[in-house]
Parts: C-alpha cells; structure tokens; sequence
C-alpha cells in the first residue's frame, strides 16, 4: 500500500498545481505508477479520450490470434465458489474473471497501436489494455461521471439490442451496479443523479460487432475536490463494475474464487490535463508473464446466471481491438 499511497499524494500535489500527469492503480491497491508531463515520454504509451502520446498504426499485414480457453470444468469450479456465496447472502453481484492463454503473430505494441478503443495503454513486456470504459471523468466545474457497463451480446444475433435490453438477469444486473455507483459517488459528491440509463454502445472487434449496455451517473464534487483529487480516486476504489455489491464481501469472494491476484487487469488508468480528468476501468487486456501471452476477461454473476452462458461470455470479450 506504501507505493499507492505515495501516488495518492503526488496525484493530490500535482492536481492542485495544475500540473499534466498519467496515473495507474492496480485492483489490490498495492502498486500503481504517476508520470508527470506524460506527452513528453514514449516508454509508456497510452490513449485518454483524446489526449495520447502515440499515433495510430493500422495493421496493414494479417497475423494469427489464437485463445485456448480454459476449460468448461475449471471455469465451473470458480463459478461454484461465486454462486454459494450469493446463496450464503456474501454478494449479490460479482464480477467472476478468467485468465486465457492466447497466441499472436502482433505485438502488444503493435495490438495498442492499432487500437481504436476510447482508452489504451501499453506497459513495455508487460501488458496491453484498449478499454472501452470509463472509470470515471471529472469536468472544469466539478461535474464528475461514471459510465457503467453491464452486459454484452454478439451483434449479429436477431434483434440483438431488443434481446439484451429484455433480458431479466442482465437489466437486474445493470441496475444493481448504477444503485453502487450512485453510492460511490455519493461519498465524494453531492446531486448524483443518472441522467442515462441503459443505452447501446457498439464495439467492433476482431471477431465481429458486440453490443454492451451503459449507463451514465454523475454528481457535484466539492469546489476543493482538486486540493484532494488521489484520496478520492482510492476512496471509489474498486471500481463497482468489475467488483460487484456489497464491495467487502464480494471482494473477499473474488480472491477466494480466482485464486491469484488482478494486479492491473479491473484497476484504472487515466490523464488529468492540468483542468479536467478523465480515466478507464482496465478491461480488455493482454498481459506477458515470461514468454506466453494471457487475455484477461470477467462477466457478472448473479443468482439467475447460467454458467453456461457465463462461460460463453468471458471467451467472447477474448478479441484485438481492430478488425
């Protein structure tokens, strides 16, 4: 903790200062990284909105991209961890990831680079992340915003936008995390509200078009927020999408079922420009332990999910961020 909480502070001074910085926490809060003047560095690339050190490359020569999957009956034994605490009343929304092995002739800089998500960032021999969430932003008055997503379906399917907007299991599951992500942002702001709820976004990938579900809720922070802008990242950490609700109890739930750290994967990333801020939830990521390759992906659980379809899920979201 003693490293994100020297973060905490330089976040703090530089806000206050109105000095340009790129941060990075991870989802145990154990270590993060804070670059100050970051358009002036090309060690760590990364893409904020519309701010970013790097210019797009499109992929101009098809190389292959391969997942193998964990199996059905390894998946299953997580699931049945997760599921007998929703039945014990432990969590009633968790967020149950999976670590993939995959195989690709791309780089992860190259895989970066070609990507046309709303958030990237590249750690050298490390990891790659091309989120399409945001964690939270905060405007020149004040206004801070989150932008929840929860469910996702393949494109393609019939009526596909219809299917997903009436699916039982997922609008409950959407509607849980906007309640705990208008209690989050209640610790730290005033007039939190949803002025969006349950929209469509449209993610082209690899694989093929998928839809995800989003929601919009945003509050008033207190005119001295920037006097104190890293205390109050940490104290909204976990993120409510890819935890679950209560946070204690389904954080606990999450370290007993994955059995390993997340370290970056479900932590955030994200720019302040000297004004505002703007930051990502670190989903769609690839990460480099010694030689081999891993994608990263998680879908919430609940007690109306199916593992079948959980499963499913999780190897969907395993995609390149360019088609």
């Amino acid at each position: 903790m003693k490293n994100v909480q020297k973060i905490q502070k330089q976040i703090n001074e530089a806000s206050r200062e109105g000095r340009r910085f790129l941060f990075g926490l991870d989802f145990e809060l154990e270590n993060g990284f804070f670059i100050e003047d970051p358009l002036q560095q090309t060690d760590v690339l990364w893409r904020v909105g519309t701010h970013s050190n790097f210019a797009p490359q499109p992929i101009n020569k098809k190389e292959h991209f391969k997942a193998y999957p964990i199996d059905f009956d390894t998946y299953d034994q997580k699931y049945r961890v997760v599921y007998e605490g929703l039945e014990r009343g432990d969590t009633f929304l968790i967020n149950l990831t999976a670590k993939t092995p995959i195989s690709t002739g791309y780089s992860l800089e190259q895989i970066v680079k070609a990507s046309t998500s709303p958030y990237a960032l590249l750690l050298p021999h490390q990891l790659a992340c091309f989120s399409p969430e945001t964690f939270i932003n905060i405007d020149a008055t004040g206004v801070i915003s989150s932008y929840p997503m929860k469910g996702t379906i393949d494109a393609t399917l019939p009526n596909a936008a219809e299917t997903i907007l009436a699916d039982y299991k997922e609008t409950a599951e959407h509607h849980t995390i906007v309640d705990l992500i208008r209690s989050d942002l209640s610790r730290v702001a005033t007039k939190v509200c949803v002025p969006r709820m349950r929209y469509i976004d449209h993610l082209k990938t690899s694989t093929g078009e998928i839809l995800q579900v989003s929601s919009q809720v945003q509050g008033e922070l207190p005119c001295d927020y920037r006097e104190r802008l890293g205390d109050i990242l940490v104290e909204l950490l976990p993120a409510g999408s890819i935890s679950g609700a209560p946070k204690p109890g389904t954080v606990d739930l999450i370290r007993k079922a994955e059995g390993e750290k997340r370290g970056y994967y479900c932590g955030i990333f994200g720019y302040f420009d000297g004004t505002t801020l703007d930051s990502a939830v670190a989903i769609r990521y690839i990460e480099k332990e010694g030689e081999q390759l891993y994608f990263r992906s998680g879908s919430g659980i609940t007690i109306n999910s199916d593992c079948h379809y959980e499963y499913d899920e999780i190897n969907q979201k395993i995609y390149l961020p360019f088609v």
